[in-house]
């Protein structure tokens, strides 16, 4: 079964505002980034439980893939879609966002 992939506003402003710092120093990186975001999106269309949880937030379901050398790309899988939620810097504090109730939430309808 293929999944459907989305993407939620704030993960694709995460991956915006990644790509337009990044393209101040290396346009050329930033591009790179910016596809190597696509492809590992894409790949959760197949076997979307093949990465490791998100270790910040207790639900099977939300997951992360590893883009480039310093950013998550966190998901939740449903019924028959992935959902991109967050596009982060490796770096930062996820048990603060998850704390806060954003996007890990759950909102996602279940078809």
């Amino acid at each position: 079964m293929a999944y459907e992939i989305e993407w939620a506003e704030s993960a694709l402003a995460g991956l915006a505002e990644a790509v337009e710092t990044i393209a101040n120093d290396s346009p050329s990186y930033a591009a790179s980034l910016a596809i190597q975001a696509e492809r590992a999106a894409n790949s959760l269309s197949e076997m979307p439980h093949r990465a490791r949880r998100v270790r910040e937030y207790g639900d099977p379901d939300v997951r992360e893939l590893f883009v480039g050398k310093s950013y998550r790309l966190i998901y939740r899988v449903g019924k028959r879609t992935v959902s991109i939620v967050a596009f982060v810097h490796a770096a930062r504090d996820l048990s603060k966002l998850v704390h806060e109730g954003n996007e890990f939430s759950g909102s996602e309808e279940e078809e």
